[in-house]
């Protein structure tokens, strides 16, 4: 059956295959099959939308889905749902991060209704890093769900179409639900006991931590198996550049739940353009993990990198020649997904 993988013009929306829960290209090119590649977005410090249009361009033709990040690190920037509802108006597939930390139920379930109005498919359901983490320390902590709590209330308002309140809606928002998980901290038992109850709650795809660490990787992925969770939900992996020997110390030392082996930062330490290859072991990691039984694709996480996300995935052949579509094409539409 040939599928369309994108809409006819921005704000037309595809629809719905018979299995999936949203008209989404990423839930597509999963389902299909396919290694999925996303990336994220830092959104600006701005009211300028040309910003998110210019950053969102670097990812052209390389990615399917982009993740907006909802005061990432605790970090006032931009709006997760303003710049999702940009990056529709063009066609890109923005995933949408929702973070519990700033808001109540009331206006999350609210945010998640515009955002959907707005052809935004994929939500993803986070707890939100703790205000004393941000450059706002004194904001009050709201956390009145977690991303348990927060998974199960946007599952409710898709498939039984009503409020948490039990309040019905006229037309429920069709999203395709994602979590985060971090395979590389021990106990490795807990990390999976937890996989398996957002998946109860109602994650279809897991986005995870960096990964540096290929062995616990895949001894966490061994865990996964052996409970069937990959069957259930579609796990992408996080991967990024390393700009230098002592940015991956500092990010080892102070950034919690990103483990960093010595051996990386010796063959950061040993190499004459450092930069060039932290990109190098991105490439190889992205090209390592796709040997994975279990894994669906790589979540590129490249903070102030982003310019040479395209480059590197290209070199990593892990979209093995497909093209995810983008609004710049000279086609109207990507049959290849």
């Amino acid at each position: 059956m040939e599928i369309h993988d994108a809409p006819a013009f921005p704000g037309d929306p595809l629809p719905i295959l018979p299995g999936h829960s949203s008209p989404g290209r990423l839930e597509r090119v999963l389902r299909a099959g396919k290694f999925a590649v996303t990336a994220e977005l830092a959104p600006p410090d701005s009211a300028d939308a040309a910003e998110v249009y210019k950053r969102a361009a670097l990812f052209d033709g390389y990615v399917d889905g982009i993740n907006s990040t909802d005061g990432s690190g605790a970090n006032c920037h931009m709006s997760s749902v303003g710049v999702c509802a940009l990056l529709t108006r063009e066609g890109y597939s923005p995933i949408m991060q929702v973070s519990c930390r700033d808001k109540n139920r009331i206006a999350i379930q609210g945010d998640v209704l515009g955002a959907a109005a707005m052809g935004v498919t994929n939500i993803m359901c986070l707890s939100g890093d703790g205000v004393q983490a941000g450059d706002h320390p004194g904001a009050k902590p709201v956390f009145d769900l977690d991303c348990m709590s927060l998974l199960n209330i946007v599952r409710t308002m898709r498939d039984e179409s009503h409020f948490e309140s039990g309040r019905q809606l006229d037309s429920p928002p069709r999203v395709f639900l994602g979590a985060a998980a971090n395979p590389f901290v021990p106990d490795f038992d807990f990390r999976v006991d937890r996989l398996a109850k957002k998946i109860d709650a109602g994650a279809q795809f897991i986005q995870t931590q960096y990964c540096y660490d290929l062995p616990r990787l895949e001894e966490y992925m061994k865990r996964v198996r052996d409970r069937g969770l990959h069957e259930k939900v579609f796990i992408l992996i996080g991967v990024g550049p390393l700009a230098s020997a002592k940015s991956a110390l500092w990010i080892r030392n102070n950034v919690p739940g990103v483990h960093i082996p010595d051996d990386i930062i010796k063959r950061l330490e040993g190499a004459e353009k450092q930069k060039l290859e932290g990109q190098n072991i991105c490439v190889e990691m992205m090209q390592k993990v796709k040997e994975i039984e279990g894994v669906a694709g790589v979540h590129v996480m490249a903070y102030r990198q982003e310019e040479f996300v395209a480059d590197m995935v290209q070199r990593s052949g892990v979209l093995d020649g497909r093209t995810p579509w983008h609004p710049h094409q000279n086609t109207q539409y990507n049959h290849n997904l």
